[in-house]
Parts: C-alpha cells; sequence; structure tokens
C-alpha cells in the first residue's frame, strides 16, 4: 500500500507489535521508524509523554496548543489510561503497555504500537506500527494521511530526546 512505510526496515516490519495481537486480519498495516541518538530509557520517557499531547503539527491535531517541550514525571500508563490529548482532551485508550519497551493504544478506528528499541547504551530506534480494519479504499487515504503526520511526530519526539530536554 502506498505510504505503508517511512524509515523501517524490512526486518523491523516484520517484528511482533502489541497491535499484532488487538487487530485480525487488518486491511491496514503501517510503519514507521527513526533512530535516536539517546538511550532507550530516556526514549521511553518521551514515548509515555504522548499521553498528554500528539506532538505532530500541533496546528492541526492540538488546536494550535503546543506539545510540551519539556519532560513531565509521569507514570507509566496502564490500560485504560487516555491514550492521547488533543487540545487538552483525552483521545483514545491505552490497550496494552510494556513498560520500557512498549505502548499500544487506540485512536479513531486504529490501533498503534511504539516500541523503542535499544541499539546500544546511547542509541535507540523509535518504531511505531499502525493497524487497522477498514474498507480498502479508507485504510489506503488513511495510510497516506497519517504519513506525514507520524512521520513528524517521531521526529519531534527524536529530538527531545537527543537534546536531552528532560529538565
Amino acid at each position: 500500500m502506498l505510504g505503508d512505510r517511512w524509515g523501517v526496515s524490512p526486518a523491523e516490519t516484520r517484528l511482533v507489535y502489541g497491535c499484532d495481537a488487538l487487530v485480525h486480519q487488518p486491511t491496514l498495516e503501517a510503519w514507521r521508524g527513526v533512530t535516536v541518538e539517546a538511550p532507550s530509557d530516556v526514549v521511553w520517557r518521551w514515548v509515555r509523554q504522548i499521553r498528554l499531547a500528539p506532538y505532530s503539527y500541533d496546528w492541526v491535531d492540538n488546536l494550535g496548543r503546543r506539545s510540551p517541550d519539556r519532560l513531565h514525571d509521569l507514570p507509566d500508563p496502564v490500560v485504560g489510561d487516555p491514550f492521547t490529548a488533543t487540545a487538552g482532551r483525552p483521545v483514545g485508550r491505552v490497550l496494552a503497555v510494556d513498560p520500557g519497551r512498549e505502548l499500544t493504544g487506540s485512536i479513531m478506528g486504529a490501533v498503534m504500537s511504539y516500541l523503542v528499541v535499544p541499539q546500544g547504551p546511547t542509541s535507540s530506534r523509535l518504531l511505531l506500527k499502525i493497524a487497522a480494519r477498514s474498507r480498502r479504499p479508507v485504510a489506503a487515504l488513511l495510510c497516506l494521511g497519517d504519513l506525514p503526520m507520524a512521520r513528524k511526530q517521531l521526529l519531534t519526539l527524536k529530538s527531545r530526546a537527543e537534546a536531552g530536554a528532560d529538565h
């Protein structure tokens, strides 16, 4: 499907993600990934902060509110927590958590898994897989529409983690 992969290797698309156990026979599967020059624990702290804001194009998906540029002292998410927030309002639900490693949640009919993979003591891969069941034309549009938003989100999280903006 057009737009289904950005920044991931074929091996990373074959990994098992949390969303795989939750979406059977998906019509949409999309993978995104970035290398982050920061330890996996720092990257995880930014991933769990997705509960506060989308970290994408704030003028589009956060109604102009800026996503926090500093880490908040958040505990690890738990199943049932809101998955993210838009304009300060909770959206979606956390469906599964492997603390320090993976966060899976649902939003707008899709299930998303963020996976943090250590690449050594100072580098990590931040991977995102999106899975959904919808009619094929809708799935294709969702995939293409998600690509710039997810790309921006991952690049923002990468930038924040690499900058050490944890104060």
